[in-house]
């Protein structure tokens, strides 16, 4: 048998990612698959705020847009200015990236692209909560409007932000974080 030669690699093989003990890979390969994972998931949340977006911006123009009444038309321009902030929220990370790109930047670009995902995520729930505010009160009213109104906050805070903070809570004291 011949010996084969070492191979010089770029992280030591013991190298682990502190957010993640079971990987081996070096810190450079860490933000790389983060920033990869994050930019991924802007794409998955870009579009569905553009489509809600265009659907806020086609409204006006319908017929029965002018028939809202004043809270209505208030509940419609927080739509569209939440749907603008996400917009530029959930998009801002590519031209970040774009921006201080080969500039050996990336550690900062994830750390800003991360704030920037999350201020997004929390500017699309709020948006879509107004639109289904919007809509559920011009289909019905009274109590039904306000207490389906209400469940589309709640429901995406619950599934977005709490359960998450949640699941790394119990990861912190000692659990087990997978599923």
């Amino acid at each position: 048998m011949t010996a084969r030669p070492e191979v010089a690699h770029s992280r030591s093989d013991d190298a682990q990612a502190p957010d993640d003990p079971g990987r081996q890979e070096s810190e450079a390969e860490r933000i790389d698959r983060n920033l990869m994972d994050l930019l991924q998931e802007l794409r998955v949340a870009g579009l569905g705020i553009q489509v809600l977006f265009g659907f806020l911006l086609s409204l006006p123009f319908s017929a029965r847009f002018g028939r809202l009444d004043a809270a209505q038309r208030q509940l419609y321009v927080a739509a569209v200015v939440l749907a603008a902030l996400a917009t530029a929220q959930l998009s801002a990370p590519v031209a970040y990236h774009r921006i201080l790109f080969r500039h050996h930047q990336k550690a900062r670009v994830l750390q800003v692209a991360n704030r920037l995902a999350l201020g997004g995520l929390a500017s699309v729930g709020l948006a879509i909560s107004c639109a289904v505010w919007l809509v559920v009160g011009v289909v019905d009213h009274g109590a039904p409007a306000v207490l389906l109104g209400a469940l589309a906050p709640c429901a995406l805070v619950t599934l977005w932000f709490v359960l998450p903070l949640l699941a790394l809570v119990r990861t912190e004291e000692g659990g087990s974080g997978r599923a």
